[in-house]
């Protein structure tokens, strides 16, 4: 007889084991697998690492989680719970996908690893917040009036995981200098100015910089970029 399989590779595709560690749960690993990822990153994650920082054997994680890539689907669909999405009472479509994109980079930029294994996340959208944050977009776009709400989905969430992605990679890289952003900035100035002394436009830029205020200069290119993607949406609304 053929072993018995999941249909679909998928943690939400099966049952949850009981623990023979009452204190252990799926919620507190999970917790604590985010809590390694915000700090270290996706390459430091492993089950053996998880299994010490909770006290317990791998083979105690394992009747939860069953695999690093589960575990992931688990941290994926726990983080997502955190990016909002307003009411969808077509109102105003604009002023509502602004701020369901605004939320999503700032959870992205609270968990730098999120952006990047969005599209690895394989069956990930099965999980009870990825959903219902799926739902929600979809009736938001659907309201507005879009006659292929899911494509006009898809392009916003195109543009805001590519920015946060970079956005994530930027703050990843200073926050592993020991600086802050704008002194980070500044010991590289000179060495960006005398690589671009040959490219009339990028010295041009260079030399009008303006002091650095470097928050504010990544929330206006994030803020331009989506203005630009909504403007091209707004023409795929029925006149």
């Amino acid at each position: 007889m053929a072993a018995k399989t999941n249909p679909i590779p998928s943690v939400w595709a099966r049952q949850q084991r009981e623990s023979d560690q009452p204190a252990l749960s799926r919620a507190a690993i999970v917790r604590e697998a985010i809590a390694v990822l915000d700090a270290d990153g996706i390459d430091a994650l492993s089950m053996r690492k998880l299994g010490a920082r909770l006290n317990a054997g791998a083979t105690s994680l394992y009747r939860h989680v069953a695999t690093k890539d589960e575990l992931m689907e688990l941290a994926v669909d726990e983080v997502v719970a955190e990016i909002s999405v307003p009411p969808a009472d077509g109102s105003d479509w604009r002023a509502a996908a602004t701020e369901a994109a605004g939320s999503f980079r700032a959870t992205a930029l609270r968990h730098p690893w999120l952006a990047s294994v969005l599209g690895q996340a394989g069956l990930a959208y099965l999980g009870p917040n990825l959903m219902s944050y799926s739902e929600r977009l979809a009736a938001l776009f659907t309201a507005a009036g879009f006659p292929e709400p899911s494509r006009a989905i898809d392009t916003v969430l195109s543009y805001v995981i590519g920015m946060s992605t970079t956005e994530a990679a930027w703050l990843t890289a200073v926050a592993r200098s020991g600086e802050g952003e704008a002194a980070f900035i500044l010991r590289l100035m000179p060495a960006a100015q005398r690589a671009a002394a040959d490219h009339d436009h990028l010295a041009a830029a260079y030399a009008e910089a303006a002091p650095l205020d470097p928050v504010r200069i990544r929330d206006d290119k994030f803020g331009y970029g989506l203005e630009v993607v909504l403007d091209g949406l707004a023409l795929r609304l029925p006149r």
